[in-house]
């Protein structure tokens, strides 16, 4: 009796495509393989797991970084609230030797004055009346001087 049942039709002929007995396949080159494939791929994740820890470490940095400019950033609106309050603005106009303004007048389009105007508390009468800005006829010499032609 034969170790191996005998085999008919189509399974004798494909049974004699593949060689039986001693003559098989060396395992050796199939096992390099799947030990190169092995460690390709564990080298493979090693290298991506130390990119996203990098990437992780870079992430923590501009959080931090953020923060820090946030906070910066909200201690320059109060200092900037606080410069734009109106007892901030009032108290430095004062500092500036500025006064609150009298009664307005206005000018109507047709020339007329509606309102009667008022100088403003603490101005100095002696200089109520003299212009801030002189018109050239105004002017001592007149518009130009034409001591030098």
């Amino acid at each position: 009796m034969s170790s191996k049942p005998e085999l008919k039709g189509r399974a004798a002929r494909l049974a004699q495509l593949f060689p039986t007995g001693p003559g098989q396949a060396a395992r050796t080159p199939f096992v390099l393989l799947v030990v190169l494939l092995l460690g390709g791929g564990l080298i493979g994740l090693l290298v991506l797991n130390s990119a996203l820890s990098e990437g992780a470490f870079k992430l923590d940095d501009l959080q931090r970084e953020t923060k820090s400019l946030t906070d910066e950033e909200q201690a320059l609106q109060r200092d900037i609230d606080a410069y734009s309050a109106p007892e901030a603005l009032q108290r430095r106009a004062r500092e500036l030797g500025m006064v609150p303004g009298g009664d307005p007048a206005f000018l109507a389009p047709d020339g007329t004055v509606k309102g009667i105007p008022s100088p403003a508390p603490g101005v100095r009468q002696t200089f109520a009346h003299i212009p801030l800005v002189l018109a050239p006829e105004a002017m001592p010499n007149g518009p130009l001087s034409t001591s030098g032609r």
